[in-house]
């Protein structure tokens, strides 16, 4: 085994184990009914029952139109958080962490998941709630890609008492290097580390890091590092260069983790935003480059954005004086956390995505696939024979009742029919007398109690209203619904946007009972 897979099969391995898990788990939602619906739901798999810890919380961004943006929304996420903790569970979060009690890891989940269309429709805009073909082996039911990443983010919680861990919520990734460390900045931010050298003119360009927010580690005991985004490798070389000799490079993930004490400071710096909650500030632009970049710098790539200089320039001084005025103590700034250049990814992120990655549990050549059977929990293979009176090859049928059929290289999930034929195709939590699933299809959420039957390439999922009303809205694998946002596809009778706009502030906790209903009541017919 090579020293890469050892690092993968050491990664899974932990993350199967429920002691790599954050202490806190913060959610933060669009709005305050998919906040009660996370709330509830990772209740159920990561608390226990008369202890405060692992604790679940979950907060909606109340902000003025246009967001906080991921800078300020992580702070207000985090200081609602805190009070809710205190009210709730009369635990004081923030001295907690002052005192590396306790780890924290917060997962932003908003975003409209255009790419993912009409997967999200299907759980009323609550786009982390889409469910993957798999069972969770926490609660056993169909797991979330939101409860995918946060079993998959656990394994950096041991090293982060004291830390707010801050994730994006739609991709499991497996680091090629060792996931164990101990923080030694303030501010440390998640990259592909490419080599043990700067990279070439040459180097650079082949890897694309032109497009990318780049993280560069400095030479030096401290191993500061500074973050540029979308640059050539000639001006990416003559900003750092300023600031020292480049060690290592490599693209930033956007995942970061912070110190108890700044986190307190930002707070501090920013109480003024964080109470009239109008402005919108993100990390990369407003936090980590006018921390870590000279002023002329940080004003140019601020101009590619469109940003007046003055307005660059008076930010610029104001982080300046924030880091002047903070005590590192004996603790650098702004570190770089390696996941190494080999790294395993599993996005679910765009349509086509969530069907390569999911499928990936039926490639038994793939090394991919026996990692992912193991992070599932799955000790045995696909199934080859009978479930019930269904021939069945090569297939993975999960907490399903499906009396008759042909089922080949197909993942159902949650599926009860008296038949199903299907070849290649996902189907996750449908109920029908019948169902024929063409190759490469995906049907999601659609209880019927007529026959379903989707051509190859199709995509059907049932969008559900609290009123327990349903209509069917359609794609193909092959339609990048970022592009197809505000057009009519397959014949819909509404774009994807249309349908996202009346979904909003659906109350998805009773949507999701009357979907439980239904599906039972329909099982019981068959």
């Amino acid at each position: 085994m090579t020293d890469k897979n050892a690092r993968f099969e050491e990664a899974v391995e932990a993350m199967t184990k429920s002691e790599n898990r954050f202490d806190v788990t913060i959610i933060c939602t669009t709005d305050d009914h998919q906040a009660d619906f996370w709330m509830s739901k990772l209740s159920d798999g990561l608390s226990k029952e008369g202890e405060k810890f692992p604790m679940v919380i979950a907060v909606s961004e109340d902000w003025a139109p246009g967001g906080a943006g991921n800078g300020l929304g992580t702070l207000y996420a985090w200081q609602k958080a805190v009070k809710l903790a205190k009210t709730k569970f009369d635990a004081d979060l923030e001295a907690l962490m002052l005192d590396n009690t306790v780890s924290a890891a917060l997962f932003h989940t908003a975003g409209k998941g255009t790419r993912m269309a009409p997967l999200p429709a299907s759980e009323n805009n609550n786009k982390p709630g889409v469910k993957l073909p798999f069972l969770s082996t926490s609660t056993g039911k169909a797991m979330t890609v939101l409860e995918a990443v946060v079993q998959q983010s656990g394994i950096y919680a041991p090293s982060r008492k004291g830390r707010l861990s801050v994730f994006w919520g739609d991709q499991v990734f497996l680091p090629s290097v060792s996931f164990q460390y101990t923080p030694t900045h303030h501010v440390d931010i998640m990259c592909t580390l490419l080599g043990d050298t700067a990279p070439t003119p040459e180097e650079w360009a082949a890897q694309g890091l032109e497009k990318y927010g780049v993280i560069a580690v400095l030479e030096g005991d401290k191993a500061e590092a500074a973050q540029v985004e979308k640059v050539d490798h000639a001006t990416a070389t003559r900003m750092l260069g300023q600031l020292g000799t480049i060690k290592q490079v490599g693209p930033s993930l956007g995942s970061f983790s912070v110190s108890g004490k700044i986190l307190k400071a930002m707070l501090d710096e920013y109480s003024t935003e964080l109470t009239e909650k109008t402005a919108k500030l993100d990390t990369d632009p407003h936090f980590w480059m006018p921390l870590t970049l000279s002023e002329a710098d940080y004003i140019y790539l601020m101009k590619q954005k469109g940003i007046d200089e003055g307005e660059s320039k008076s930010h610029y001084a104001r982080m300046k004086v924030f880091s002047e005025k903070f005590d590192k103590g004996d603790m650098g700034l702004f570190g770089a956390v390696d996941v190494g250049k080999d790294a395993c990814w599993w996005d679910y992120g765009q349509l086509k995505l969530y069907s390569k990655n999911t499928t990936l549990l039926l490639e038994d050549s793939n090394p991919e696939c026996g990692l992912l059977r193991k992070f599932l929990g799955l000790t045995d293979g696909p199934t080859f024979g009978k479930i019930g009176e269904a021939d069945v090859v090569h297939s993975f049928c999960f907490n399903s009742k499906i009396a008759s059929g042909n089922i080949k290289d197909t993942i159902a999930c949650q599926v009860n029919t008296k038949e199903l034929n299907a070849e290649g195709a996902i189907v996750v939590n449908c109920v029908a007398p019948r169902i024929t699933a063409g190759k490469g299809c995906i049907l999601y959420n659609i209880m019927s109690e007529e026959e379903i039957i989707a051509q190859d390439g199709q995509v059907m999922v049932a969008v559900t209203a609290e009123s327990g009303d349903s209509f069917v809205l359609k794609s193909k694998v092959d339609i990048d619904g970022g592009k197809a946002w505000k057009i009519v596809v397959e014949d819909n009778e509404n774009s994807f946007e249309q349908v996202w706009k009346n979904n909003k502030m659906a109350n998805i906790s009773k949507i999701d009972a009357e979907r439980t209903q239904k599906f039972n009541a329909l099982s019981e017919k068959l």
